[in-house]
């Protein structure tokens, strides 16, 4: 889990790379944006681009910017004032970069995106197609949350999370998240003296999870859980994960050259399809239904479809195409996929074989719940928000 040995950075041979600077670097603390700052991790970009690497950003700092261009000393709780904030500050945050990479002779361009753009399967492929796009043309896109226009319902909630289904939806071989500590601690190192470093972990493993705190910051969203977090997400497309700080000197070149700094998170886990990303990327899910032992079985050991007679509960309000989870009795999610059925005719069919399907509801559009090309199988718990 742990291991100190140094395997060469994960960054050194990636050649689409996704990076996330964190509000605290980009804003010097809430002070607003830095220039000389985003300079600097910009001249380091610009090399990397050079050497024909493909490079997304996603940069947290535009409710901190507007924050200071409107003098407002805390972060705001209320939707409508952190929409404000960043509507004002996205001016500022985008106008940094654009005069930064122009000094490289470099185009740039601004992606805002909801989860319900890539919850979406249509407007999900169209925003992997954008973005492929502008790759191709040396473009370097500068991607962030519409905080302008979301509400808690369609809200991704942290740039962490962002940079992860960037990373799925461009299948990068690594995500590099910039933030002001150094990586992931074996303890919290305010507190615990003891506290180590973790250099090398395996993305997804729970007990980096329990390591990890809250948010370390005043200024941002985000904390080392969600980075942790984040890595497990971007193990989906076999995406690995480096957590380090900002403020370390030429740290993009240094990571790109092989050198270990702060903790890379590596992915293990089987690659996902295009489909199957789409469908683990679900922050949010229109319901879920409650499977027997049996049926878990043949979903996770056979990879067959799920069967109504599997089903022992139906919760939430889903029509027939929606996402929804697959739990087991103690609420623990399995899977996930596209059900056949809504909620009300599933709630009627549960527990029945697909044979008296047409006799109950008096039509069959499915023999299956949902079709194991349909599904997905996941490995921890998602917000399911009842309608």
């Amino acid at each position: 889990m742990t291991s100190t040995a140094t395997l060469p950075s994960a960054a050194q041979a990636a050649k689409k790379l996704v990076i996330k600077f964190g509000s605290s670097l980009v804003t010097n603390e809430g002070k607003g944006i830095d220039p000389e700052a985003v300079s600097q991790w910009v001249a380091q970009i610009a090399q990397l681009h050079a050497q024909g690497r493909q490079i997304v950003l996603v940069s947290s700092g535009a409710i901190a910017e507007g924050m200071a261009r409107l003098g407002w000393p805390r972060r705001p709780s209320a939707m409508y004032e952190l929409q404000a904030a960043a509507a004002v500050g996205q001016m500022g945050l985008v106008q940094a970069y654009e005069v930064a990479f122009a000094r490289h002779g470099i185009r740039t361009a601004q992606i805002l995106l909801t989860h319900e753009d890539l919850a979406d399967r249509r407007r999900y492929l169209n925003a992997r197609s954008t973005l492929y796009t502008l790759l191709a043309l040396g473009v370097i896109p500068i991607v962030n949350e519409n905080d302008t226009v979301v509400t808690d319902e369609i809200r991704v909630g942290d740039n962490d999370t962002l940079g992860a289904l960037v990373t799925n939806l461009i299948e990068a071989e690594t995500l590099i998240i910039l933030t002001d500590q150094p990586g992931l601690y074996s303890a919290d190192p305010r507190k615990d003296p003891n506290a180590t470093l973790i250099q090398q972990g395996r993305a997804g493993d729970p007990a980096l999870e329990a390591m990890a705190g809250g948010s370390g910051s005043a200024i941002g969203t985000g904390g080392m859980l969600t980075k942790v977090l984040a890595a497990r997400r971007a193990a989906n497309s076999g995406g690995h994960t480096i957590i380090a700080s900002g403020r370390e000197p030429g740290v993009l070149l240094r990571l790109a050259a092989g050198e270990p700094i702060g903790t890379e998170l590596r992915a293990v886990l089987p690659v996902r399809s295009a489909r199957q990303r789409w469908l683990a990327n679900h922050l949010r899910l229109h319901g879920r239904v409650t499977l027997d032992a049996g049926a878990i079985r043949a979903l996770t050991q056979g990879h067959r479809s799920l069967l109504a007679i599997g089903v022992i509960a139906v919760e939430g309000d889903f029509e027939r195409g929606d996402v929804v989870a697959c739990v087991d009795e103690h609420g623990i999610e399995c899977g996930r996929g596209l059900i056949n059925y809504s909620a009300a005719d599933t709630a009627r069919i549960l527990r029945q074989p697909s044979s008296r399907i047409p006799e109950i509801l008096g039509h069959m559009s499915d023999q299956e719940l949902i079709h194991r090309d349909n599904m997905t199988f996941v490995r921890s718990p998602t917000t399911f928000a009842p309608q």
